[in-house]
């Protein structure tokens, strides 16, 4: 299999990356983005000189210049996205939907057997009505990835997510969460278990989507934790 994957420096796109160069299954990986991964996040111990190859552009929203390269893969794993504190909702929304609606238009395009997993989040709004802003913005972002000819789309909504392998969140509200409840992880996994779940646990669930489908396209966290 070979895969794309956008949002490699965030802490889910980490963990996907590592659990594709784990993967015997996985013969490349293509990390998207506006600059090159930081050497730590490539886990050269893990064979990435062998599978991974960087495309940086410019403009997330252009693709143009790089339809040969997005050519002949079999998966998407789009990790991309923001927190929406402090953001207006034009703002969120260039990230949330403008961006990935732009990479999902271009990769149905060159890829119509290609499988796409969104990570979207526990809470979305499928009906792109209420008014919780990033509920809303997401939930319609999903839909729209929804209606495009992939062979298959899925939209994974994750509830809390513990960081493992020396992998961390670049988002400070996060950081501070997990420094708190570190100590009483196991005790949550053991009283949450369908809420709960790793960077691993996460990245091979979206592995195993991708080789294999799943019978509904939306997974919540009880489906991920599931696996």
């Amino acid at each position: 299999m070979k895969a794309i994957l956008f949002g490699a420096t965030g802490m889910v796109g980490q963990g996907v990356l590592r659990e594709c160069l784990l993967d015997p299954a996985v013969d490349a990986v293509l990390a998207v983005g506006r600059s090159a991964l930081p050497a730590e996040m490539t886990w050269s111990e893990l064979g990435a000189s062998a599978k991974l190859r960087q495309l940086m552009l410019k403009d997330m929203t252009d693709y143009a210049g790089a339809q040969q390269e997005l050519r002949g893969y079999d998966a998407c794993f789009f990790c991309l996205g923001v927190s929406s504190a402090g953001m207006n909702e034009a703002d969120y929304r260039r990230v949330t939907y403008d961006i990935t609606l732009a990479a999902g238009d271009t990769l149905v395009r060159l890829n119509p057997e290609m499988t796409f997993v969104y990570v979207s989040g526990a809470g979305t709004d499928s009906t792109a009505k209420g008014r919780t802003m990033w509920a809303r913005v997401k939930g319609e972002t999903e839909n729209a990835l929804l209606r495009m000819p992939f062979k298959g789309a899925y939209m994974f909504r994750p509830g809390f997510i513990q960081p493992l392998d020396g992998i961390t969140s670049r988002t400070t509200s996060y950081r501070l969460l997990l420094g708190v409840t570190r100590p009483i992880f196991p005790l949550l996994r053991r009283m949450f278990p369908r809420a709960v779940t790793t960077t691993q646990q996460l990245g091979q669930a979206m592995l195993r989507i991708a080789k294999k489908g799943y019978p509904k396209p939306i997974l919540e966290a009880k489906d991920i934790c599931g696996m």
